[in-house]
């Protein structure tokens, strides 16, 4: 009987009160709220922010901008249609990629 007693009263220890304790409640949902303001200013906003730059970019090529693609590869753009541009790699060589594979523009083109 001493052995059941043990054991009960180990349970009844290891548990939380009968009625629950309305404070854990509330600090818990505090740092929840905290954890996720943490990640909202330091992983969503800088990446909604760096889209945001990357559309605005993709918006603005010209003829003439020399880009670099997401693959690496260097050129000089040629022509743009829709959603494909065509890159002048070298004299006489064009190769058609899709604007999104475009990573960067490197040197806008003069005004003419």
């Amino acid at each position: 009987m001493k052995e059941d007693n043990a054991l009960t009263d180990l349970a009844y220890a290891m548990g939380s009160a009968p009625g629950g304790a309305a404070g854990g409640d509330v600090s818990f949902l505090i740092m929840m709220a905290v954890i996720f303001c943490i990640f909202y200013f330091l992983l969503i906003r800088p990446q909604q922010k760096k889209q945001k730059e990357l559309k605005e970019m993709l918006a603005n090529l010209n003829h003439g901008d020399v880009v670099m693609t997401s693959g690496g590869i260097h050129g000089k753009i040629a022509a743009l249609t829709g959603d494909v541009v065509t890159l002048e790699v070298a004299d006489k060589v064009r190769v058609k990629v899709s604007r999104g594979f475009i990573a960067a523009v490197l040197e806008k083109a003069g005004k003419e």
